[in-house]
């Protein structure tokens, strides 16, 4: 058994039952296989992937980030080098391996001589991470990253900066959207559903604007468990 089965089994036995089989196992895979959308507010209605794009931008600057659109992958290097310089931070990035070899080669940094770049995962000692995402949300300014090998998750939240790939092909317009995309490319990946080899990351992370608190006499501090600034590139593909 695995430790899902483990803590599953744990589950059943404080309700006092066994596992679902029958019509109430069907419904409840039926369920997981094709949720209840809940009600969706009208604010990214019959937009467009420009009109999406836009919206997006505009969500993400009013959380804090800054934003900067490119025409390719092939500017993003220069980008990265041009934002590090505008906030006066040390010319050196980690690279998340997805950037490496990706299926376009991976970026190009060869223009950028003097950044320093390395590939991997952090071990807090970096300043600036940069990273692709999964999705992003129209409708709040949300990026969605998953983890694994490719994209590890230490990217996200160990250095002081946080540099964000976003692909115009990546935005959609609700929440449920992007839940919805994951769970096709998810699908097509490993199957179905839980007991068609259904693979899941270990982590999905949800993230809109750098981090803060507000426990600290009220007052907004930024980069209580995060980075302190979230900057978005977006590229046109």
């Amino acid at each position: 058994m695995s430790a899902r089965d483990d803590i599953l089994g744990s589950i059943r036995k404080s309700l006092g039952r066994g596992p679902l089989t029958g019509e109430p196992a069907a419904q409840l895979h039926q369920r997981l296989a094709q949720p209840q959308r809940n009600l969706i507010p009208d604010r990214t209605a019959g937009r467009d992937t420009e009109g999406l794009t836009a919206q997006f931008a505009d969500k993400s600057r009013e959380v804090a980030c800054t934003v900067d659109e490119v025409d390719s992958l092939d500017a993003v290097p220069e980008a990265v080098r041009a934002y590090l310089s505008r906030e006066n931070l040390p010319a050196r990035v980690v690279q998340a391996p997805a950037l490496a070899q990706g299926p376009d080669g991976g970026l190009d940094w060869s223009k950028t001589p003097t950044l320093e770049v390395k590939t991997g995962t952090s071990d807090g000692s970096e300043d600036t991470s940069v990273t692709p995402v999964f999705a992003a949300v129209a409708e709040t300014g949300t990026l969605m990253l998953t983890s694994d090998t490719a994209t590890p998750t230490g990217l996200n939240f160990l250095p002081e900066n946080h540099i964000a790939v976003v692909r115009r092909s990546q935005v959609v317009g609700p929440l449920e959207d992007a839940w919805g995309r994951f769970r096709a490319a998810r699908a097509k990946a490993g199957g179905a559903g839980p007991e068609d080899g259904f693979v899941m990351p270990r982590t999905v992370n949800l993230i809109t604007g750098p981090s803060r608190t507000g426990d600290i006499e009220q007052k907004i501090q930024m980069g209580a468990h995060g980075p302190r600034r979230l900057h978005v590139i977006i590229v046109a593909d």
